[in-house]
């Protein structure tokens, strides 16, 4: 079963972006390729116990097991060594990508603390755009009893766009409550 997001991208979004862009074909539309979640973890130096709350709150999150991070090379001052495990990231494509965005955008993100809108200048000038969330707590799937500590993550939405404007304009078709 196709997630309601996917249906309504190719129902209503993409021939409204390939009106507005101006594109020959269905292909040129810009569309999400990926979205990657990462939860650096800079106090699994410490405790490693910290990794495995994490790795299974990302779990829920995402619906899909993560990878755990390394560190590529040692840093004297961080007390890292290469190799040490800091944090853990999952990649999301089909139909987990579609149905994460769709609970991102109109369940979490409106559970974030004064909410305004996320901020339009977040994108990477290929299209592509990076979301900081300061607390895992505003996914309706983490419980809240079970969390030792508040953390934050990055979420990363790839596009095929060309360009920030096309990257732009396709997020705010599929519902990404941008400033005005």
């Amino acid at each position: 079963m196709a997630s309601r997001l996917k249906e309504r991208f190719h129902k209503e979004v993409l021939p409204a972006l390939i009106k507005d862009l101006g594109c020959r074909n269905v292909w040129q539309a810009p569309r999400l390729e990926k979205i990657i979640i990462n939860m650096g973890l800079g106090e699994a130096l410490q405790n490693v116990k910290v990794l495995d709350a994490a790795v299974e709150e990302l779990t829920a999150i995402s619906g899909q097991k993560p990878v755990i991070t390394k560190s590529r090379k040692a840093i004297a001052n961080f007390k890292l060594r290469e190799n040490q495990p800091i944090g853990c990231m999952v990649t999301l494509r089909g139909d987990r990508m579609y149905e994460f965005f769709d609970r991102l955008v109109n369940v979490a993100l409106p559970r974030v603390r004064d909410f305004r809108g996320v901020s339009d200048k977040a994108f990477d000038g290929r299209g592509n755009y990076a979301l900081g969330v300061r607390e895992q707590i505003i996914f309706p799937e983490i419980n809240l009893d079970k969390i030792d500590k508040v953390r934050g993550m990055t979420v990363c939405i790839v596009t095929s766009a060309r360009s920030d404007a096309e990257g732009k304009a396709l997020l705010k078709a599929m519902g990404m409550p941008f400033r005005s």
